[in-house]
């Protein structure tokens, strides 16, 4: 067998030599074993989509004994999608099931919202771009919501001076994607202070720009734990470099609280070390009145607020007077502390927006793109700027490894929508390209049209219908999610309504549950037809899996004349093969629940009347009331004289009533009533010589007691008629 070359340089692809063991992805499909197929085939970015399929299960194993499917038999299979490379991103199967329901009714409501703009025309431009753009926000809002607040952990009585950085949850790469695109897309509030934006956004996000290499969230969080051990804090390196390094992304309060754990407050030593002290004070002061171009600061976060540019620019200017007053003072030679006056000049260099500084203080090139926006590049605006920024940082800090957030914000700064979504598909997945397409569509026309447009090589639809067709794919094979998927394919024009009749038809009917909320969705997007035809499928195969009563409801449901008629025909068909009282009761339940106007169904409306033939005949010869009895015989007149009353239950009909027919206080039939009977008799005795005659299983006297029955009741009515 051909092995592995070992050489590796004289390859036309270069490999490194090192063993690299496999990488193995879990496929949560939920179905049990064993599975039938399996098709795995590329999706978007670096995605599989994975197709579990079972094997058809025999009638035996797949019915119970009322002919009910089991209750944890799945049917057909499960699409599931695999995400290739580091685990990026990746939120559990229960949370994106928690993020798909939480985000179908802000996409609605704002699709909903988009058609009524569309058919108000008579409002001016700009009036509908400004309206537009605030439901915009509030749908972005409340996507980022549903992603998570980062909620710290409940803080103890008494504070920690060493806590620096606060516990709290993990932060998210979706959250942090989305609140990117909501900075740079939708939110115009934050176009004058955009840089502030992006210096929250970094101070909530930092630890997710690299898995591989050194951030200065690590840095401190490494400097976090080593302050419980150190007692100089002073004379560590790590002190200094965290000091610098938060100072260098705008992290005012870690500075400020670091600054206060230097050795010179320590009541002990403030007489010899006054001047120390009294140095780091000011800088302390100058960090915790740095000014910040930005409308307001949350609650306990340091730094002095300025609203409009000028008042910025004033306040920067004097600011930065006391920099470099303190920074050419005399009192730094009269600092006996080496490291603390190398580690406060070299802070107070930062704050003076030292490249050098600032270069050696960030670890990646974000972070050194940050520190510009606070202390050499404040008013920097527009994507061209910020791009040319980040390729200067990106020289200055090369980076080997960038991940999907970072590749995410290179796409926004090269006002290239294909590349954002391209990116968002491939680290994000397919949710998070439906739905941040509507921010790109709102921020720019030119991405709408880009959008929007009907293309050729995609079958006539658009880039926006072609991923949501694709999220609404995935959420059609799962069982826990299918009913959303409905929301995206109504949005989708040109191919939606039709795959939507294929998911609906597609649904399992035996469950009653399920046939209702198919049916709702049906009513919800006004598809009659639909509705229809899934009650007589549904009818059709309780039908014929024995559940006849649940058969005949769907049937009614939908109003299937044409099933009830025959049901009728054959039900009716059925009883009149065996007349008798056990034949009848086991189908009265059904011809109660079908009812006597069912189409042209005849013989229907004839097991009606029999039915209460039968129920006056049991109170008569229970009671022996004459009213009773009475009754029973019109009812048998009545029948007798029906046309849709078949022949074959004429000799039953009047075998059941002999008993009536001799009743002994008086005769129940008159003299025309008596003779109509003879004469159906004779007509049964005439039918019995044709070979299409069908007999009944009754004893063979029965027609000569029935003729006896009713030669007795004619003399009688005679003498009681004269």
């Amino acid at each position: 067998m051909p092995g592995r070359p070992s050489d590796s340089g004289d390859s036309l692809v270069p490999f490194s030599p090192e063993a690299v063991g496999p990488v193995t992805h879990r496929v949560h499909h939920g179905l049990r074993s064993p599975l039938f197929r399996v098709y795995v085939s590329w999706s978007r970015g670096n995605n599989l989509q994975v197709a579990c399929i079972r094997p058809p299960p025999p009638d035996s194993e797949t019915l119970d004994g009322t002919g009910a499917e089991g209750p944890e038999e799945e049917i057909g299979g499960k699409v599931v999608e695999v995400k290739l490379g580091n685990g990026e991103g990746e939120v559990s199967e229960a949370e994106r099931r928690r993020i798909a329901y939480g985000s179908v009714a802000p996409f609605a409501l704002l699709q909903s919202q988009k058609n009524l703009f569309a058919a108000s025309s008579r409002m001016p431009n700009s009036s509908i771009r400004t309206e537009w753009w605030h439901h915009v926000l509030e749908y972005s809002n409340s996507i980022s919501n549903l992603l998570g607040e980062r909620k710290p952990l409940p803080s103890a009585v008494i504070e920690d001076p060493k806590m620096i950085l606060q516990p709290g949850e993990e932060p998210k790469s979706l959250k942090a994607a989305w609140q990117l695109m909501e900075i740079f897309y939708v939110d115009k509030q934050v176009s004058s202070w955009l840089p502030e934006c992006l210096v929250d956004w970094l101070a909530d996000y930092d630890s997710l720009l690299t898995r591989t290499e050194s951030t200065i969230h690590t840095k401190i969080s490494s400097l976090q734990k080593k302050l419980d051990t150190l007692k100089v804090f002073e004379d560590d390196p790590d002190y200094w470099e965290g000091l610098s390094a938060a100072l260098a992304v705008g992290w005012l309060d870690t500075v400020v609280k670091l600054l206060r754990l230097h050795g010179s407050y320590q009541l002990d030593q403030l007489d010899s070390r006054e001047i120390e002290n009294g140095l780091v004070e000011a800088v302390a002061v100058l960090v915790s009145t740095m000014p910040r171009m930005r409308p307001d600061l949350p609650p306990g976060r340091l730094g002095q607020c300025c609203k409009t540019k000028q008042e910025y620019i004033k306040a920067w200017e004097k600011w930065r007077g006391h920099v470099s007053k303190l920074e050419s003072s005399a009192f730094w030679v009269q600092c006996s502390h080496p490291e603390t006056r190398d580690g406060l000049r070299n802070l107070l260099q930062i704050m003076l927006g030292n490249i050098k500084n600032l270069t050696v203080a960030t670890c990646h090139w974000m972070e050194l793109f940050i520190s510009h926006f606070l202390y050499i590049r404040p008013f920097t605006v527009g994507l061209e700027g910020m791009q040319n920024l980040a390729q200067k940082c990106m020289q200055l800090k090369p980076s080997s490894n960038y991940n999907g957030l970072i590749r995410l914000l290179t796409g926004i700064f090269g006002e290239n929508p294909e590349v954002v979504l391209a990116e968002c598909s491939k680290s994000f997945g397919s949710w998070m390209v439906v739905h941040a397409m509507e921010l790109l569509t709102a921020s720019s026309d030119n991405f709408g049209i880009l959008l929007h447009e009907e293309r050729y090589n995609l079958g006539g639809i658009s880039i926006e219908e072609l991923h949501r067709l694709g999220y609404a794919q995935v959420l059609s094979s799962h069982p826990l999610t299918w009913q959303i998927a409905p929301t995206y394919l109504a949005s989708c024009p040109k191919q939606g309504l039709g795959l939507l009749e294929i998911l609906l038809y597609r649904q399992p009917v035996q469950n009653y549950q399920l046939v209702l909320k198919t049916l709702e969705i049906c009513r919800l997007y006004e598809l009659e037809n639909i509705s229809s035809s899934i009650m007589k499928i549904a009818g059709m195969c309780h039908w014929k899996h024995g559940r006849k009563g649940s058969g005949v409801y769907w049937f009614q449901q939908a109003g299937d004349k044409v099933s009830l008629d025959r049901i009728a025909q054959q039900l009716f068909e059925s009883i009149g093969k065996s007349v008798s009282d056990d034949s009848f009761k086991q189908w009265e339940g059904l011809i109660e629940l079908l009812g006597s106007d069912v189409g042209t169904a005849g013989g229907l409306e004839f097991l009606h009347k029999y039915r209460d033939f039968k129920r006056s005949l049991h109170l008569a010869l229970e009671g022996r009331a004459v009213d009773a009895a009475r009754q029973s015989m019109q009812s048998l007149i009545q029948l007798m004289r029906n046309p849709s009353t078949p022949q074959r239950f004429w000799l039953p009909l009047l075998h059941d009533s002999v008993t009536l027919l001799n009743w002994k206080p008086q005769p129940l039939l008159n003299v025309a009533e008596t003779n109509l009977l003879l004469n159906k008799l004779q007509e049964l005795s005439m039918a019995k010589l044709r070979p299409d005659y069908c007999d009944t299983n009754l004893p063979p006297q029965a027609l000569s007691s029935v003729r006896l029955a009713l030669a007795a009741n004619l003399g009688r009515a005679i003498l009681e008629e004269c």
